[in-house]
């Protein structure tokens, strides 16, 4: 079993692969898309990597507020998570993304990526940070369904 872990955002889907231990995240990719309602590509390149990895469980971010309430891109995520359930038939746990990105930005800066490049990987880092968060604490913490 592997779990995958998604950042959903306006124009892009970062995603990430736990390993079939369930210990680790790995980064895979940005999906990338021309138009926000255009997610006939994401969706079917996300049902190749479920297929792929033999996925049996997505984690999708959360996008809330920081005083812990819901946002525009929190709505959205709630409708993507009801897409994706109803394309791949897996379930799908909304998973709290608060900071991520913060995080992510700290990362690449870390490794030496440059300012002007990180557009190219923030989605998939951010992916794998929301998904190593779940690993790290899923039997820890409720799940927010």
């Amino acid at each position: 079993m592997r779990i995958m872990g998604l950042d959903y955002g306006s124009k892009t889907v970062g995603v990430a692969i736990s390993d079939e231990l369930l210990l680790t995240a790995q980064a895979k990719e940005i999906i990338r898309r021309k138009e926000e309602n255009k997610l006939r590509k994401t969706l079917a390149r996300i049902e190749e990597l479920i297929q792929e990895y033999k996925v049996e469980l997505i984690i999708l971010g959360l996008p809330l507020n920081m005083d812990q309430s819901e946002s525009v891109r929190s709505v959205l995520s709630a409708e993507f998570k009801d897409k994706l359930e109803r394309r791949t038939s897996i379930p799908v746990i909304m998973w709290d993304e608060r900071l991520t990105t913060v995080e992510a930005d700290a990362i690449m800066d870390e490794v030496g990526i440059k300012k002007a490049d990180r557009k190219e990987y923030v989605d998939m880092i951010a992916a794998q940070i929301i998904l190593q968060d779940y690993l790290d604490n899923r039997d820890k913490t409720e799940v927010k369904e």
